[in-house]
């Protein structure tokens, strides 16, 4: 009796366990991001337009040094296969895919999911509304580098869109570039000026330093952390533990922390803004894209006596133009490109002939 007891016990707990299991599953499928997106997998970043409503489909075309597994093979690629092969190449899978990097989705990408979903919801949301300003730019300057064009979410997790972002490092700007790498790649700094707030001229700087980088290490994710830790720390990591897997690479001890956070931060806003609504972001109030010309100015432009001469308010102006730190073209200069509102060319010839 007792035996027959005991035997009945213990298979009302294995129904139990299974219960409680395959409540935890449906859980998990309900809230999880799409089916697309496998613990430890790489998948075939293709998505259907009810999973991923707001994504646009593009075509891309593979950079001659990257290599193409199979489909089938992406597919069965698991979290231990992750340790002894290097998946993190780019390809696109058919003709429209709606991912021009790889996406990994593990406990780390879901942790930054759920963490602009909760404690970062707020600052998420609003760089969401920015987005809308300024991704197309710089996607479109990506393209026409020959760069997939997802590379631009580095810019979303680096500053949020924000031409004032200053980091604990003094890198500066919607790219975050430290002063070193922004001479090297163009940007000018000094008193008056800092290009790296020129979401133009600092986004073309950022392709040809990612293409660069690119070149270096053959991956997409090494060339992003190396772009948030440096390409001469990441070639040291690479050659020590004669790896390219950022994922390998990642667990090691002399790997930066942040740098540990960025790829799964960066997949993580990628995720989510490619389909907002799909994690809770609605109704958002998207930025349009700013409407500008450009105007040569004369050296002692001030852009507040501008705006107010011409009708527009003066953050308008000085807003467009985020790279002169004082708010005008010093009289040493002989003359400087700024932008001004769409329309507005003769006003402005205006007041240049009434100022000089």
């Amino acid at each position: 009796m007792n035996m027959n007891m005991e035997v009945y016990r213990r298979i009302l707990l294995m129904v139990l366990a299974f219960a409680a299991a395959t409540a935890v599953s449906a859980f998990a499928e309900t809230f999880a991001p799409p089916p697309e997106y496998r613990e430890g997998l790489v998948p075939d970043t293709r998505a259907t337009k009810s999973t991923l409503e707001s994504a646009q489909p593009r075509k891309f075309k593979r950079p001659a040094a990257a290599t193409t597994p199979s489909l089938t093979a992406r597919r069965a690629i698991t979290t231990e296969t992750l340790s002894s092969r290097q998946v993190d190449t780019f390809t696109p899978v058919d003709n429209s895919p709606y991912f021009d990097i790889p996406v990994t989705y593990n406990t780390k990408v879901r942790w930054w999911i759920n963490n602009f979903q909760t404690g970062g919801r707020k600052w998420f949301r609003t760089w969401l509304e920015r987005s809308s300003a300024y991704m197309p730019m710089m996607q479109r300057v990506l393209a026409d580098r020959g760069l997939p064009q997802d590379l631009a979410y580095i810019a979303m997790i680096e500053s949020g869109f924000s031409s004032q972002a200053v980091s604990t490092a003094s890198a500066v700007g919607y790219w975050q570039f430290i002063s070193p790498t922004a001479s090297r790649y163009g940007l000018r700094i000094n008193w008056w000026l800092d290009e790296r707030r020129d979401f133009s001229k600092s986004t073309t700087a950022a392709a040809k330093y990612l293409g660069d980088l690119f070149r270096i290490f053959g991956s997409w994710y090494l060339t992003a952390a190396a772009y948030n830790m440096g390409e001469g720390r990441m070639n040291r990591l690479v050659s020590k533990y004669h790896t390219s897997n950022y994922w390998i690479l990642s667990k090691r001890p002399d790997f930066p922390e942040e740098t540990k956070q960025y790829i799964p931060k960066m997949l993580a806003a990628m995720l989510i803004a490619k389909a907002p609504k799909l994690y809770g972001f609605h109704e958002l109030n998207n930025k349009a894209p700013y409407s500008y010309e450009y105007f040569q100015v004369p050296g002692g432009t001030d852009l507040y006596n501008l705006a107010q001469f011409v009708g527009v308010a003066p953050a308008q102006i000085i807003n467009m133009n985020p790279e002169l730190l004082k708010g005008f073209v010093p009289t040493s200069v002989k003359s400087h490109r700024i932008r001004i509102p769409q329309g507005f060319t003769s006003k402005v010839s205006n007041f240049i002939r009434a100022t000089l």
